[in-house]
Parts: structure tokens; C-alpha cells; sequence
């Protein structure tokens, strides 16, 4: 008999409503691809549609395609993440035509801030393909200045090594730790401790594991043993997002302060006050956030009435001042002492001509402590590219005897000692690697401009018996691009004669940095062909050379 008219709207009304329970009931699977994209490929081709959907976030050619993804609303229950991670602070691509990349800061903005509340809270499992996603090793660590502040403050030298241990503990920032502060209350995040596979190699990991079974597992929130199984020799862990009462949560509240878009300029900037208020040992340890966030500010944010108001409390905080300023000048490493002496600057505890009393306090007790390697120099000469250390160099009061070190000298030069200049200058041609280095390092800050300088160096570069140290002096000549006739002669003699390749190479690599002017070049390619030492085949530097100089 044929269906009644009431019957038939029932039965398609009871379709629809059965569809509709049907699409609810799909996981919506997302992935972020900014490298391969072979692993979500894999999960696309082998989840069932019927139970998983799929939204790929990325938006090619699109910058802000993570805001784009948080405005439309989408909700994600397994995200599936691919690329190349630096450890800290992006996931990235190694394709030339690649130009997508993940910062971790933005995942931390949109799981902080209440702008992006679906795409992250209802998360199942996170998979993170990338090198080191789940590494447990501390990014940062407390150093003994830590301790001493503790013990400055009242604390018992028993005590404060206990404290200073939780403070390295909650501050280290591994790479597992800053991805379960992003994915909170995510029952299971994927990820690899050191080296991951490749994207292929992954996804055929992932399609084995597929095949037997395992796709009843994805977006359950259960950690799959029989996963980590096929991952065994990869180094693949897994890990649980942080909850309200895990031991880390009051750090992830106090970093979410600077992330979350909520929060207005002047909350933020209150909130610093607050950190600087701490123990200084935990201020030391916020320092990378209080020094981002602070620069960060236009001169226009910081004319405005509120903003200016937030500033004014902090700089007027002279309790906080001192304590502040008695922590930079016992911290360990120069850098820091130099970070922290910056930022109180921008933030009004010292005005200009106190900063440069400061800096030069800071090199002196370096020097004082008998450890100026290449990397305080670079930053010692760096501090005063402006040339407004200039002027206080009379604060340096060094001995005869401390003048002559070239690593003393390379400091008195960068704050614009004449004879510092000229002690550096000999220690270019030096049989030492270490002189050289150090002259080398200078002269990326100072170039020499004097063309008999130049000419003189040249000449006692040629005479050099040290290849490393001959290889590094000329390599530091090729960064002046060189116009001069007589230097350039110099070395094209030496290239005539010498017998190792590598001073040929190098020598090469300056002439192609020169003045194309100044070079005779029929007479110079003949040198070059008649006096190369070969030994390999394939074209080298010297090949690129001969041919740039056949060009008319």
C-alpha cells in the first residue's frame, strides 16, 4: 500500500535530522603545514569521511592566516602540525618557494587570549611533526647570580638553592613544557624529544600504523601505545596539556599576561610593575618577556595619558630601582648585565648620561675580571657603535701592561682609544688565530678607512707563516670590499706564491668583493690560471672568479 502523505514527511524529516546528527558527530581533523605536506596527507587519505572532516589553516600567500582561522570560527578536535621547529620560537619551511611559518607566540596569543576560544579548546591530540616539539631540556637556566640574590634577600644558603632549583624548574621553557602551557587540558600532544623523521618517512610510518587499526584511536584523547610503538626508534613521546593544578600553572598564567589580547597596554604594563616588585632572582628569569614587551612600545603608545601613567609608577618605584639595578651588577654574563643596565634605562630608572656611567662600570668590572672573550668584545664594541661611549673613555684606567693584551686593547679601541686602534691593527697580522680573531671582530665595527693602514696591513698580511691565521686576516680584508691597487697587489702576489689552497680561496673571495676598477683583469685572470692549485675537479670560488673578470 502507498504511503500516507504524514508518513512520507516524517520519514524525510527523520533523514535530515539523522544527516544532521551525522555531520555533528565528525571530528573535524587541522592541520598546519608550513613544510611537508606528506603526514597530513596521510591522515586525510586514511581517516574515514564519514567520522572526520578536514580544514587545513594554513592560507598561502595569507600572513595573518592563524586570525583568519580563529574569525571563522572553526573547531578542531585532533591538529596535526608539520614543520621544521628552532626550538623555541617557529615552526618553519626548508622550501625556497615556502614563505609560510608558524610563531610560537602566536600559538601562546590565541591559546591566552579569549579572541580565538574554539580553535585550541577543544582539542583531543596534538601531533606535532618537527625535531625537538617534546624536547624536555631546559631552553634557559638559572645561573649562581640567582642564588646570591636569594641569600642577599634573607634567605638561608640551603634555602636558597632549593628555591633557586623551582625557579629553574618553572622558568627553563623547554620546548614539552611551552607546548603544554599552549595546548592546556589537551589529553594527548605528540611529539619527538630530538631528531624527527623526515615528512616521507613519517608518513609511511603513520600509513603502516593506519593500516593496522590505528585509526580507531585518533581523536579519542587516549595516548596510543601501539603509535609510540611504530615511532619507537624516533624518538617520538607524548605528553598531557597543563591543567589548572599542574606545578606550572601560576607560570602559565604569569606569561599569558604579556600574550593575552585582552588585556589592555597598561594592564601589561602594571603587571611588569609587579614582576619587578618580586624576589629579583624571579625577575631575572622574566627578563626575556619584560625586555620584549617593553621595547615593543611606540613613542606614541608611550605619550599616551594611561600608558604614561603606567611608566611613571614604575620609574618612581625607587625601592624596586635599587634592588633591580644591585641584581644587574652581580649577574654572571656581561650580555646580561648589559640587558638588564638597557632596560632600566627604557623604562626610566636611568636616564642617558647614568646609562653610560653604567655600561662603562659594567666593562671595566669585566675587565676586573680577567674574561674578555670574542663574544664580550662583540658586544662591548657593538654598545658603542653610535660612538657615544666616546666620550667616557677616561673612566677605563688600565695599566702599561693590561694595554698591550690585544683583547684589553680591542675594548680600549671599540670606546675609541687611538693607541687601542693601533695595537689591534698589529695583532691582525699576528701568527695567533686568538690575536686575529680579535682584530677581526674590531674591524667588522671599526673598518680601517686610511689607505696606508690598509697598505701596511696588506703587506704584513702577505709575510704571515700561519695559513688558519692568514686565511682569517685576509678574510677580514675581503669585508672592506677593497678599492686600493697597491693592497690588492699585495695579495695577488701572495697568491702567486703560496702553496695552500685554502689562502688562494680566501684571497679569491676578497677580489671578488673588490672594486672591479681597481683590478687589471687580463693581467689578473692569467695570474690566476697559470698560478691556481686544483685539487678538485668540481668549479670552486677561484673558477667564479676567472670567469666574473671575462666579463666585459
Amino acid at each position: 500500500m502507498p504511503l500516507s502523505p504524514k508518513l512520507l514527511i516524517l520519514t524525510a524529516l527523520l533523514g535530515v535530522a539523522w544527516a544532521h546528527d551525522a555531520e555533528a558527530d565528525r571530528k573535524t581533523v587541522c592541520s598546519i603545514t608550513v613544510n611537508s605536506p606528506d603526514e597530513q596527507a596521510v591522515f586525510r587519505r586514511s581517516l574515514p569521511p564519514e567520522k572526520f572532516q578536514f580544514v587545513e589553516l594554513v592560507e598561502p600567500g595569507r600572513p595573518d592566516w592563524l586570525a583568519s582561522a580563529c574569525r571563522r570560527q572553526i573547531r578542531c578536535d585532533v591538529l596535526v602540525i608539520s614543520g621544521h621547529y628552532d626550538g623555541g620560537n617557529e615552526f618553519f619551511s626548508d622550501r625556497i618557494e615556502g614563505s609560510e611559518f608558524l610563531p610560537v607566540d602566536e600559538m601562546a596569543r590565541a591559546a591566552c587570549s579569549d579572541s580565538c576560544p574554539g580553535l585550541f579548546s577543544h582539542l583531543k591530540e596534538v601531533y606535532l611533526f618537527g625535531c625537538n616539539t617534546l624536547n624536555p631540556s631546559a631552553n634557559r637556566s638559572a645561573s649562581a647570580e640567582i642564588e646570591r640574590s636569594l641569600v642577599r634577600s634573607g634567605y638561608s644558603q640551603a634555602d636558597a638553592e632549593r628555591l633557586g632549583r623551582v625557579l629553574a624548574m618553572r622558568h627553563g621553557e623547554s620546548s614539552r613544557d611551552r607546548m603544554r602551557l599552549i595546548f592546556t587540558n589537551v589529553p594527548a600532544i605528540y611529539g619527538f624529544s630530538s631528531v624527527a623523521p623526515v615528512g616521507p618517512l613519517a608518513a609511511a610510518i603513520l600509513n603502516r600504523h593506519f593500516q593496522a587499526d590505528g585509526t580507531d584511536e585518533v581523536g579519542s584523547g587516549r595516548a596510543s601505545s601501539r603509535l609510540l610503538a611504530q615511532f619507537r626508534s624516533h624518538a617520538m613521546v607524548v605528553t598531557r596539556g597543563m591543567s589548572d593544578v599542574d606545578p606550572l600553572a601560576a607560570y602559565r598564567q604569569d606569561t599569558c599576561q604579556f600574550a593575552d589580547d585582552r588585556l589592555s597596554v597598561a594592564q601589561k604594563l602594571e603587571f611588569v610593575h609587579r614582576l619587578l616588585g618580586r624576589e629579583m632572582a624571579e625577575t631575572r628569569l622574566f627578563l626575556d618577556s619584560i625586555e620584549e614587551y617593553v621595547a615593543s612600545l611606540s613613542e606614541r603608545e608611550r605619550h599616551s595619558p594611561a600608558i604614561a601613567s603606567a611608566l611613571d609608577e614604575i620609574a618612581s618605584d625607587w625601592e624596586a630601582r635599587a634592588r633591580y639595578l644591585d641584581f644587574a651588577r652581580d649577574a654572571d654574563e656581561l650580555s646580561i648585565r648589559v640587558r638588564m643596565t638597557r632596560l632600566a634605562h627604557r623604562i626610566g630608572w636611568l636616564s642617558a648620561v647614568e646609562l653610560r656611567a653604567e655600561l662603562m662600570q659594567t666593562i671595566k668590572q669585566q675587565l676586573a675580571r680577567d674574561a674578555v672573550g670574542a663574544g664580550d668584545l662583540e658586544l662591548i664594541c657593538s654598545l658603542n657603535d653610535s660612538r657615544e661611549l666616546d666620550q667616557e673613555l677616561h673612566r677605563l684606567q688600565l695599566s702599561p701592561a693590561e694595554v698591550t693584551r690585544t683583547d684589553r686593547a680591542a675594548v680600549l679601541a671599540c670606546l675609541g682609544s687611538a693607541d687601542g686602534h693601533a695595537r689591534v691593527l698589529q695583532a691582525l697580522t699576528s701568527a695567533d688565530d686568538a690575536e686575529v680573531e680579535i682584530a677581526q671582530i674590531y674591524l667588522y665595527h671599526r673598518p680601517i678607512t686610511d689607505v696606508n693602514e690598509l697598505r701596511i696591513v696588506s703587506k704584513g698580511i702577505a709575510r704571515m707563516s700561519n695559513s688558519p691565521a692568514q686565511i682569517r686576516a685576509i678574510d677580514t680584508l675581503a669585508h672592506h670590499r677593497l678599492w686600493d691597487r697597491q693592497s690588492l697587489d699585495e695579495l695577488i702576489r701572495l697568491f702567486s706564491q703560496t702553496r695552500t689552497i685554502g689562502v688562494q680561496t680566501a684571497i679569491a673571495g676578497a677580489l671578488i668583493r673588490a672594486d672591479y676598477r681597481a683590478l687589471a683583469k687580463p693581467e689578473l685572470t692569467e695570474t690566476l690560471q697559470q698560478n691556481r692549485l686544483k685539487t678538485s675537479p668540481s668549479e670552486d670560488l677561484i673558477d667564479v672568479l676567472i670567469r666574473r673578470l671575462r666579463v666585459p
